[in-house]
Protein backbone atom coordinates (compact mmCIF):
# COMPACT_ATOMS: atom_id res chain seq x y z
CA UNK A 1 0.00 0.00 0.00
CA UNK A 2 1.60 3.64 -1.14
CA UNK A 3 1.08 6.35 1.14
CA UNK A 4 -0.55 9.23 0.22
CA UNK A 5 -0.42 12.10 2.59
CA UNK A 6 -2.05 16.00 2.19
CA UNK A 7 -1.38 17.37 5.41
CA UNK A 8 2.90 18.16 5.04
CA UNK A 9 4.19 20.76 6.78
CA UNK A 10 6.51 22.92 4.18
CA UNK A 11 7.32 26.03 6.29
CA UNK A 12 8.74 27.53 8.77
CA UNK A 13 6.01 28.92 10.23
CA UNK A 14 3.75 25.80 9.96
CA UNK A 15 5.88 23.97 11.86
CA UNK A 16 6.79 26.69 14.54
CA UNK A 17 2.57 26.89 14.98
CA UNK A 18 2.80 23.62 16.10
CA UNK A 19 5.94 23.37 17.73
CA UNK A 20 7.19 27.02 19.28
CA UNK A 21 10.19 28.30 19.90
CA UNK A 22 13.27 27.46 21.82
CA UNK A 23 13.85 28.95 24.91
CA UNK A 24 16.79 31.19 25.78
CA UNK A 25 18.66 28.26 27.81
CA UNK A 26 18.24 26.50 24.49
CA UNK A 27 19.76 29.12 22.29
CA UNK A 28 22.87 29.82 24.15
CA UNK A 29 24.09 26.29 24.82
CA UNK A 30 25.87 25.97 21.85
CA UNK A 31 29.74 26.60 21.67
CA UNK A 32 32.30 26.37 19.42
CA UNK A 33 34.70 24.70 21.55
CA UNK A 34 35.69 21.87 23.43
CA UNK A 35 35.79 22.92 27.45
CA UNK A 36 36.01 21.22 30.59
CA UNK A 37 32.47 19.75 30.39
CA UNK A 38 32.98 18.43 27.09
CA UNK A 39 35.81 17.26 27.78
CA UNK A 40 34.71 14.77 30.97
CA UNK A 41 32.13 13.56 28.68
CA UNK A 42 34.09 13.06 25.60
CA UNK A 43 37.02 11.01 27.94
CA UNK A 44 34.44 8.98 29.04
CA UNK A 45 32.58 8.18 26.24
CA UNK A 46 33.14 4.31 24.73
CA UNK A 47 30.82 4.49 21.73
CA UNK A 48 29.57 7.67 18.97
CA UNK A 49 27.33 7.96 16.17
CA UNK A 50 29.13 9.63 12.91
CA UNK A 51 27.06 11.43 10.73
CA UNK A 52 28.42 12.44 6.75
CA UNK A 53 26.73 13.07 3.28
CA UNK A 54 28.42 13.22 -0.13
CA UNK A 55 28.13 15.93 -2.60
CA UNK A 56 24.42 14.57 -3.79
CA UNK A 57 22.91 14.85 -0.34
CA UNK A 58 23.29 11.12 0.45
CA UNK A 59 23.18 10.65 3.83
CA UNK A 60 25.09 7.92 6.20
CA UNK A 61 25.43 7.17 10.28
CA UNK A 62 28.07 4.98 11.24
CA UNK A 63 28.41 3.67 14.43
CA UNK A 64 32.11 3.67 16.11
CA UNK A 65 33.07 1.96 19.43
CA UNK A 66 36.45 1.58 21.61
CA UNK A 67 37.33 1.89 24.88
CA UNK A 68 36.05 5.44 26.90
CA UNK A 69 38.18 8.18 25.59
CA UNK A 70 38.69 6.60 22.52
CA UNK A 71 38.59 9.92 20.76
CA UNK A 72 41.14 12.05 21.13
CA UNK A 73 41.43 15.50 22.26
CA UNK A 74 44.15 17.33 20.10
CA UNK A 75 43.28 21.11 21.49
CA UNK A 76 40.20 22.87 22.32
CA UNK A 77 38.46 22.70 18.55
CA UNK A 78 40.45 19.55 17.13
CA UNK A 79 39.17 15.86 18.00
CA UNK A 80 41.11 12.58 16.63
CA UNK A 81 38.66 9.69 15.86
CA UNK A 82 40.59 6.15 15.14
CA UNK A 83 39.75 4.30 11.86
CA UNK A 84 39.51 0.21 13.10
CA UNK A 85 39.22 -2.16 10.60
CA UNK A 86 35.90 -2.49 9.09
CA UNK A 87 34.06 -3.84 6.19
CA UNK A 88 35.63 -1.60 4.14
CA UNK A 89 32.63 0.18 2.42
CA UNK A 90 34.13 3.21 4.00
CA UNK A 91 30.76 5.38 3.67
CA UNK A 92 32.21 7.14 6.52
CA UNK A 93 35.46 8.01 4.41
CA UNK A 94 34.75 8.19 1.48
CA UNK A 95 31.48 10.70 2.40
CA UNK A 96 34.26 13.34 4.66
CA UNK A 97 36.82 13.37 0.90
CA UNK A 98 33.59 14.59 -1.29
CA UNK A 99 32.22 16.70 1.84
CA UNK A 100 34.05 17.84 5.23
CA UNK A 101 30.95 18.41 7.00
CA UNK A 102 30.40 16.09 9.76
CA UNK A 103 28.16 14.93 13.28
CA UNK A 104 28.86 12.80 15.95
CA UNK A 105 27.53 12.09 19.48
CA UNK A 106 28.71 10.57 22.27
CA UNK A 107 27.28 8.64 24.19
CA UNK A 108 27.95 7.48 28.02
CA UNK A 109 26.21 3.75 29.35
CA UNK A 110 24.47 4.80 32.10
CA UNK A 111 24.00 8.43 31.51
CA UNK A 112 20.95 10.47 29.98
CA UNK A 113 22.33 12.90 28.10
CA UNK A 114 24.79 12.94 24.87
CA UNK A 115 27.01 15.24 23.46
CA UNK A 116 26.74 16.76 19.91
CA UNK A 117 29.51 17.82 18.12
CA UNK A 118 29.40 19.49 14.48
CA UNK A 119 32.34 20.78 12.22
CA UNK A 120 34.74 19.77 9.48
CA UNK A 121 36.47 16.85 8.94
CA UNK A 122 39.81 15.55 7.18
CA UNK A 123 41.31 12.10 7.06
CA UNK A 124 45.07 11.90 7.95
CA UNK A 125 48.16 9.38 8.22
CA UNK A 126 50.37 11.06 10.27
CA UNK A 127 52.18 8.76 12.53
CA UNK A 128 52.41 10.94 16.17
CA UNK A 129 48.43 11.33 15.73
CA UNK A 130 48.02 7.49 14.99
CA UNK A 131 50.31 6.49 17.71
CA UNK A 132 47.76 8.45 20.26
CA UNK A 133 45.06 6.53 18.90
CA UNK A 134 46.78 2.78 19.17
CA UNK A 135 44.68 -0.08 20.91
CA UNK A 136 46.32 -3.00 22.11
CA UNK A 137 49.07 -1.88 20.63
CA UNK A 138 47.97 -1.32 17.12
CA UNK A 139 47.55 2.01 15.61
CA UNK A 140 44.68 2.82 13.26
CA UNK A 141 45.78 3.25 9.16
CA UNK A 142 44.29 6.13 9.21
CA UNK A 143 42.73 9.16 11.57
CA UNK A 144 39.35 11.35 10.98
CA UNK A 145 40.37 14.67 12.34
CA UNK A 146 37.36 16.91 13.62
CA UNK A 147 37.89 20.56 13.65
CA UNK A 148 34.48 21.41 16.22
CA UNK A 149 32.40 24.03 14.58
CA UNK A 150 29.55 23.75 17.50
CA UNK A 151 29.45 21.47 20.79
CA UNK A 152 26.18 21.35 23.19
CA UNK A 153 25.02 19.25 25.18
CA UNK A 154 21.14 16.92 24.36
CA UNK A 155 18.64 16.68 27.11
CA UNK A 156 17.73 13.19 28.38
CA UNK A 157 14.31 12.89 27.13
CA UNK A 158 14.69 10.46 24.03
CA UNK A 159 16.69 8.22 26.65
CA UNK A 160 13.83 8.39 29.29
CA UNK A 161 11.63 7.48 26.38
CA UNK A 162 13.38 4.65 25.42
CA UNK A 163 14.68 3.39 28.67
CA UNK A 164 17.78 2.95 26.94
CA UNK A 165 19.86 2.32 30.08
CA UNK A 166 17.26 0.29 31.67
CA UNK A 167 19.94 -2.23 33.20
CA UNK A 168 22.15 0.28 34.57
CA UNK A 169 21.71 0.86 38.36
CA UNK A 170 20.24 4.53 39.03
CA UNK A 171 22.58 4.65 41.93
CA UNK A 172 25.44 4.34 39.73
CA UNK A 173 27.30 7.36 40.35
CA UNK A 174 27.42 9.55 37.56
CA UNK A 175 30.69 10.17 35.88
CA UNK A 176 30.58 13.93 33.76
CA UNK A 177 29.15 17.06 34.89
CA UNK A 178 25.22 17.09 34.88
CA UNK A 179 23.15 18.64 31.98
CA UNK A 180 22.36 21.79 34.28
CA UNK A 181 25.85 22.41 34.80
CA UNK A 182 26.95 22.08 30.99
CA UNK A 183 24.29 24.45 29.88
CA UNK A 184 24.83 27.43 32.75
CA UNK A 185 28.48 27.59 32.26
CA UNK A 186 28.08 27.07 28.52
CA UNK A 187 25.08 29.86 28.27
CA UNK A 188 27.02 31.67 31.00
CA UNK A 189 23.39 31.38 32.25
CA UNK A 190 22.48 33.96 35.69
CA UNK A 191 21.16 31.21 37.74
CA UNK A 192 21.76 28.49 40.29
CA UNK A 193 22.65 24.85 38.36
CA UNK A 194 19.88 23.01 41.09
CA UNK A 195 17.08 25.88 39.77
CA UNK A 196 17.98 24.65 36.40
CA UNK A 197 18.48 20.59 37.44
CA UNK A 198 15.07 21.21 38.95
CA UNK A 199 13.52 22.29 35.87
CA UNK A 200 15.16 19.72 33.63
CA UNK A 201 14.40 17.02 35.91
CA UNK A 202 10.31 18.47 36.09
CA UNK A 203 10.55 18.85 32.34
CA UNK A 204 11.56 15.12 31.51
CA UNK A 205 8.32 13.67 34.43
CA UNK A 206 5.29 15.98 32.57
CA UNK A 207 6.88 16.65 29.16
CA UNK A 208 8.55 13.79 27.92
CA UNK A 209 4.74 13.21 25.01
Amino acid sequence: MEWKFEKVIATEQELRGLMGYPSEIVTRKTISYIDEHCRSFIENSPFITIATSDLKGNLDVSPKGDPAGFVKILNSTTLAIPDRPGNKKADTLTNVIQNPRIGLIFLIPGINETLRINGDAKIVTDKEVLDMLACNGKPPAMAIIVHVKEAFMHCAKCMIRSNLWRKIEDTQERSVPSLAKALVDHGKLDMPVQQLDDMIKDDEKTNLY
